[in-house]
């Protein structure tokens, strides 16, 4: 018996209807994310290895697949597992997110593009992950970003355009929560962590939704018994809230907060800018729902200041997110350029959009007779492709035509032709009939 042939681990095939229908849903993010004035580019699916693995991508750059140098001798492999550097062998990898090379698509194109850039990019990236439900090696992300811009607006437009996006696709239910990395450092050094265990503080604290306030109390103790208490507190006060989501306004968000953090310039500060963010959104017509989470982490090192993440009820898991990284693209440049971006969880949408009949596909069967000539198939099928069908597909016509037409039903033709010999000379003679009642 012959072994199964599949995929390699991680990364799947796509037959045509699914392909289809991740197409289309791709075509609605680019359409509205267009009309909302974001450019789309395109970069190499490959990037230098020491840019992949300087810092910026976080914990993803343990996760990146490294493209081996060309003509490596027997030397260079023997010093390099003598050095026990296996990146000494590779020159490239594998980009493993979108951000990273934006950033060094801004730095290498500066001087081309505006002041302020809207950039929109949707293609596959890869990552060395453990293959589980919704975790795979190869999947596509849809970014927009926008460079260049230092206020609030740069935040108002992604979740505007996203909440367009969301909601074209059916995803009307869509809640965007939202934080303040500043936010979130001024809540560690009050409750009395140190600048070094901020990082594990951080990652424990994104654990709330899986493990609960006890265990997040437990895991911080391990880090910092003392500043811990003082934090299980404050989740212990947040839990109940999350519940229901903490509405935007000015007085509710500090009073969610830890005492002497409401007196605190540069905390009032932050929390007033993302009232305002979050009202100018609303105003602009953004029909997710806007609610604060001071819980809210982000796992990427680098974002800086606004973090949001679009949670849906039917998924387990964020269905997109992003937030403010101005200190990312000054690294390959020198100097400081502000950039905030999304990122549409395209793999955790695809089965919950609910994409709108749209009644214009024409796609159309030709069934011919067996001794039909390849000329004659050849001509009534451009014929009937010129007349402005979606698609056409041509078969041959077999003495039972049952289950050809079910078969045809199934990967998506709406009409069917039966092609006689006067039809030939006269395609526009065709008669064509919906599929479903042919």
């Amino acid at each position: 018996m012959a072994s199964q042939i599949t995929p390699p681990r991680g990364m799947r095939d796509f037959l045509p209807a699914d392909k289809r229908r991740r197409e289309r849903i791709l075509g609605t993010i680019r359409e509205v994310y267009t009309r909302h004035g974001f450019d789309e580019i395109e970069t190499p699916v490959v990037e230098d290895s020491a840019r992949l693995h300087s810092g910026l991508g976080g914990d993803n750059e343990k996760l990146s697949f490294a493209v081996m140098k060309r003509a490596l001798d027997a030397d260079a492999l023997a010093a390099a597992a003598e050095a026990g550097d296996p990146l000494a062998l590779s020159d490239l990898g594998l980009r493993f997110d979108l951000t990273v090379p934006l950033a060094r698509f801004v730095a290498t194109h500066r001087g081309t593009l505006p002041g302020v850039f809207r950039s929109l990019q949707m293609a596959p990236v890869w990552r060395a992950e453990r293959p589980q439900k919704g975790r795979y090696r190869q999947f596509v992300q849809c970014d927009i970003d926008i460079i260049g811009e230092p206020g609030a607006l740069a935040e108002v437009e992604l979740l505007v355009a996203s909440s367009a996006a969301l909601v074209e696709l059916g995803l009307d239910d869509c809640t965007m929560r939202v934080n303040d990395r500043r936010l979130l450092t001024a809540l560690l050094v009050h409750c009395g962590f140190a600048d070094a265990e901020h990082g594990a503080a951080l990652i424990t604290i994104d654990k709330l939704d899986k493990i609960g306030p006890e265990g997040v109390a437990a895991e911080l103790a391990t880090i910092n018994a003392t500043a811990a208490l003082q934090l299980a507190a404050a989740l212990a006060t947040w839990a109940p809230l999350l519940e229901s989501g903490i509405r935007f306004d000015r007085e509710t968000i500090l009073t969610s907060l830890p005492g002497a953090l409401r007196e605190d310039p540069a905390v009032v500060e932050v929390v007033e800018g993302m009232v305002e963010i979050a009202d100018a959104a609303a105003a602009a017509g953004a029909s997710t729902r806007l609610v604060f989470d001071p819980s809210l982490v982000r796992g990427m090192g680098y974002y800086t200041g606004t973090i949001f993440e679009a949670a849906h009820p039917e998924s387990g898991s964020s269905v997109g997110g992003g937030g403010r990284y101005d200190g990312m693209i000054g690294r390959f440049l020198g100097q400081d350029v502000p950039a905030c971006g999304f990122s549409i969880g395209f793999e955790r949408i695809v089965d919950l959009a609910q994409l709108p009949e749209t009644g214009e596909e024409r796609a159309i069967a030709l069934l011919f007779d067996k001794r039909a000539s390849v000329a004659d198939i050849a001509k009534v099928k451009g014929a009937v492709v010129r007349s402005g069908a979606s698609r056409v597909r041509v078969a041959k016509k077999p003495k039972n035509v049952r289950g050809l037409l079910a078969s045809l039903a199934e990967q998506g033709f709406t009409h069917v032709a039966h092609v006689r010999d006067e039809h030939v000379e006269a395609p526009e003679t065709l008669s064509f009939e919906a599929l479903q009642d042919s």
